[in-house]
C-alpha cells in the first residue's frame, strides 16, 4: 500500500496516498471541486489547458493540480504538511485567466452547437468567465476536418485538450488522431484526413469537453433537455455494456454510455452509440401471413390461431431455434412452451456448437468468462484461441490492451492472425499448436509456465467445429498443467458474442434427449423432417432453402428470419422493454423499456404466454412480474443481480471432464470472416452501420491490395 502523506487542504489536515495527485487528493479527500479540460481520469496526464490550478503556499506561482503528486510537495519550513489552497483569490484570479485566454478564439456559437446544454465549456465559463471579452483582434478560424461518418468535426472550436489524441491511441489502440504544428497555429487531425477506422472511435465525442467533436448522425436533432433519458442495457455483443437511451416522442435519438467500472468502464463500441437508426427502420409492427407466396396484414388472433395449429402436430416434426438478442424472459417463456408440446428440438445456440454439452463442461463455468472483465487486467499472460477480441467484443478488447500497457501482460494467440491494438507472439494457426505449447519449453510457453495469473480466451467458435471436443481435451489438458484453473483464479474463458447466449444456457435451452440441435434443425427443415419451425428472433442462422417447413417467426425487423416465415409475429426490440440480460462473465443484469413498442408489436414473453392459451398448454403466468417469479425459483441463478461469480464459480469445475480424445483437423483456427457492423438486424437496418461497413471493407480492400 502507497505511504500516506499528511497535506492541508483549505485550512484542514488530510492523510491521503503519497501517489495522489493533487487533483485527487482536493477532490476525494477534502470535497473540492477542481475544474478541468484537458485531465481525464482514465487518460494520460497531459497538463496542457491549465484549468486545474490551485495554490500551493510558499511556491512561486500556482500548480496544475493533475500533474503534481502529494509525494513531490516538500513540508513547510517548520516541518508541518505542505498548504493547499483551492479557492483563494489568487487562485481564483488564476483561473480567470486561463478561461480568458481559452475563449480567445472560441467563437461564440452556443446557440447552434450540439454540446449546448451539455458542455463543460459553457459551465466553467459561468464560474470563471468575464462578461464580455478584452480581445479586439480577428478569432483563428481552423478548417473543419473529415473523420468519418460519425464524428462531426468544428475545430474552430477546438482548446487542443488533447482528451482525443490520447483516447484513439491509449484506448482504442489505433494512432489517427494527432496534433499538427506548434503554438498558436497547432491543430488536431487525422492523417491526410481519413476515416477514423477504429470500432471505438466514437467515445472522442463524450471526452471532447468543447463541441469540436460532436455525433454526425445525431447533428442538430434535438436538444438535450428536450429528450427522455432511461438507462438500460446494451445488447450488440455479450458485454452488456451499461447505456443510456435518449429518446424524444418514442424514436430512439442518440445512446450513450453509462460508467460501470466493472463491466464498460465508461465506453461504448461505435455499434452500440450508433446504431440508433436501426431501431426505427424495417421494423416489424403488426402480425403477416403468407398467401400464395405473398405476406399479408393480419390480426393476432388469426395469426396466433395459425400458429397454433401449426404447433400442435407430431413433436417430434416440430422445432424451435432462439436468436441472439432474446431476453430471459422471452427464452423461459419459449422453452416452458416446447416443452409442454413434448418438443425436445431446440436450441438457442450457433449451428454445429456444442458449447453446454457435458462433452464441453459439465459446470456452468466451462462457459462463461470467469476471470471477469475486470479480472482480465490481473492476467499476466493470456493466451487467445480462435478469436479475435477486438471484433468479437471491443470491450474485452480494450481491457485486454490496458492490462497490456500497464507492462504486465504477455499475448499468445493461436489462430489466424488478425490487428488486435497491442502487441502478441502468434504461435499458430492450427489446433495442433496447443498440443505443441504444452511441451514447448520457450518463448510464450515459458512465460506463460512462470504467469501468476495464467489466462485462456476461447473463441465461440471453436465451439461450432467438427473437432471442438478434441480441440477442448487439448485446452484443458494445457490448463490443467500451467494451473490455469485454481482456487483463487479461474482463467478459463469463453468468449461469446450474442447477448442472449448465456442466458439460453443458464436455462438449459437446448435439445432434450435424442432432440436436434440447430444444425439438426436446419438439415431437418431442408429434407423435410421438421415441418414446424419457430424462430425467435433467429436471424443469425442459414436460412436458405426452408421452403419445405413452416416457418413461424417472432421478431422486431425485417431480417432473414422475416424472408423466410409463413407467420410472423411482431416483437419488441432491446429498447422498447425490461428484459433481464446475463452478459458473458454470468453477471445477470436488468434492462429498462426507454421508448414504445411499434404499432401492434407486444413484448416477446407475452406472444409466447397468448400463444401457449391457443395451443391448450396456458403457461403458469400472466404477468412480467409473475414470469420473474416462476424465472428465480426455477433457476436461481438469475435472481443474483449484478454479479460476475469469477473464481468463486467455479468450486465444482473440473476441467477432466472437458472434451474428448481424438485427433484435430489441420483446418485453421479462426474467427468468421464477419462484418463487425452487420452482425444483428438492427445493425442491419442502419443506414450509419451501412456506412461504416463501406469504409471498412474499402479499408480492407486497400490494405490487401498493398
Amino acid at each position: 500500500m502507497t505511504e500516506l502523506r499528511k497535506i492541508n487542504i483549505d485550512g484542514t489536515e488530510y492523510e491521503v496516498p503519497g501517489d495522489y495527485t493533487l487533483m485527487q487528493a482536493c477532490e476525494e479527500a477534502a470535497g473540492a471541486e477542481i475544474p478541468r479540460f484537458c485531465y481525464h481520469e482514465r487518460l494520460s496526464v497531459a497538463g496542457n489547458c491549465r484549468m486545474c490550478l490551485v495554490e500551493w503556499v510558499g511556491a512561486p506561482k500556482p500548480q496544475a493540480s493533475c500533474a503534481l503528486q502529494v509525494k513531490d510537495l516538500r513540508p513547510n519550513r517548520d516541518g508541518t504538511p505542505p498548504n493547499i489552497r483551492t479557492n483563494s483569490e489568487t487562485v481564483k484570479k488564476a483561473r480567470e485567466g486561463v478561461m480568458e485566454f481559452l475563449l480567445i478564439n472560441h467563437p461564440l456559437d452556443c446557440p447552434i452547437c450540439d454540446q449546448g446544454g451539455e458542455c463543460d465549456l459553457q459551465d466553467q465559463a459561468m464560474a470563471y468567465g468575464r462578461d464580455a471579452s478584452r480581445f479586439e483582434e480577428n478569432k483563428r478560424a481552423v478548417d473543419d476536418k473529415f473523420m468519418g461518418p460519425l464524428v462531426n468535426t468544428i475545430m474552430t472550436r477546438c482548446i487542443q485538450c488533447t482528451r482525443c489524441v490520447r483516447f484513439i491511441t491509449e484506448v482504442a489502440g489505433v494512432e489517427e488522431i494527432g496534433l499538427a504544428a506548434r503554438g498558436e497555429d497547432v491543430e488536431i487531425t487525422t492523417y491526410l484526413e481519413k476515416s477514423l477506422t477504429s470500432e471505438m472511435s466514437g467515445n472522442v465525442i463524450d471526452l471532447c469537453p468543447v463541441g469540436a467533436l460532436t455525433s454526425k448522425p445525431y447533428a442538430f436533432n434535438a436538444r438535450p433537455w428536450e429528450l427522455d433519458k432511461v438507462e438500460t442495457i446494451d445488447v450488440m455483443d455479450a458485454v452488456g455494456a451499461h447505456i443510456r437511451v435518449d429518446s424524444r416522442s418514442g424514436q430512439v435519438l442518440r445512446i450513450l454510455p453509462v460508467e460501470n467500472d466493472a463491466v464498460n468502464e465508461e465506453w461504448i463500441s461505435d455499434k452500440t452509440r450508433f446504431v440508433a437508426d436501426g431501431l426505427s427502420r424495417q421494423r416489424l409492427d403488426r402480425p403477416y401471413i403468407r398467401e400464395n407466396g405473398r405476406l399479408r396484414p393480419t390480426g393476432w388472433d388469426e395469426a396466433l390461431a395459425l400458429a397454433a395449429q401449426k404447433l400442435k402436430g407430431d413433436p417430434e416434426k416440430i422445432a424451435a431455434v432462439a436468436g441472439d438478442l432474446c431476453d430471459a424472459e422471452s427464452l423461459m417463456a419459449l422453452k416452458n412452451l416446447m416443452d409442454s408440446l413434448g418438443v425436445k428440438n431446440m436450441d438457442c445456440r450457433p449451428a454445429g456448437s456444442i458449447m453446454g454439452d457435458p462433452v464441453a463442461g459439465g459446470s456452468r463455468a466451462a462457459y462463461l468468462l470467469n476471470s471477469t472483465l475486470e479480472g482480465l487486467e490481473q492476467a499476466d499472460a493470456l493466451l487467445i484461441i480462435g478469436a479475435n477480441p477486438r471484433f468479437d467484443a471491443p470491450l474485452v478488447n480494450t481491457r485486454i490492451r490496458k492490462a497490456w500497457l500497464a507492462g504486465g501482460l504477455d499475448v499468445g494467440l493461436i489462430g489466424t492472425p488478425v490487428d488486435l491494438t497491442y502487441a502478441y507472439e502468434h504461435i499458430g494457426t492450427t489446433p495442433d499448436e496447443i498440443a505443441k505449447l504444452a511441451r514447448a519449453r520457450k518463448g510464450f510457453a515459458t512465460r506463460f509456465r512462470r504467469a501468476n495469473n495464467p489466462t485462456i480466451l476461447i473463441g465461440e467458435d471453436v465451439f461450432s467445429r467438427p473437432d471442438a471436443p478434441q480441440i477442448l481435451r487439448k485446452i484443458s489438458a494445457l490448463s490443467s498443467k500451467y494451473k490455469v484453473v485454481r482456487e483463487d483464479w479461474n482463467g478459463w474463458n469463453v468468449l461469446h458474442k450474442a447477448a442472449a447466449r448465456v442466458a439460453g444456457l443458464d436455462l438449459g435451452l437446448l435439445p432434450g434427449e435424442g432432440g436436434l440441435g440447430t444444425q439438426g434443425i436446419l438439415d431437418g427443415a431442408r429434407s423435410g423432417a421438421i415441418e414446424t419451425l419457430y424462430l425467435l428472433g433467429a436471424d443469425e442462422i442459414d436460412t436458405q432453402g426452408l421452403d419445405k417447413a413452416f416457418v413461424i417467426y417472432q421478431g422486431h425487423h425485417g431480417d432473414a428470419g422475416a424472408h423466410v416465415a409463413d407467420i410472423i409475429l411482431p416483437g419488441a426490440a432491446y429498447t422498447e422493454k425490461s428484459g433481464i440480460y446475463t452478459n458473458l462473465e454470468g453477471r445477470v443484469q436488468m434492462s429498462s423499456q426507454a421508448v414504445p413498442l411499434k404499432g401492434e408489436a407486444k413484448a416477446d414473453w407475452a406472444i409466447l404466454r397468448a400463444l401457449s392459451a391457443h395451443v391448450e398448454r396456458v403457461l403458469p403466468y400472466d404477468s412480467l412480474e409473475a414470469l420473474r417469479e416462476k424465472l428465480f425459483t426455477d433457476y436461481p441463478v438469475f435472481a443474483s443481480f449484478d454479479h460476475a461469480p469469477g473464481a468463486a464459480g467455479g468450486a465444482d469445475f473440473d476441467l477432466t471432464t472437458i472434451g474428448a480424445s481424438g485427433d484435430v483437423s489441420d483446418a485453421p483456427l479462426m474467427s468468421p470472416d464477419v462484418d463487425f457492423y452487420m452482425t444483428n438486424p438492427v445493425a442491419r437496418a442502419s443506414k450509419v452501420m451501412a456506412e461504416c461497413s463501406a469504409i471498412q471493407a474499402d479499408v480492407a480492400q486497400q490494405e490487401a491490395a498493398e
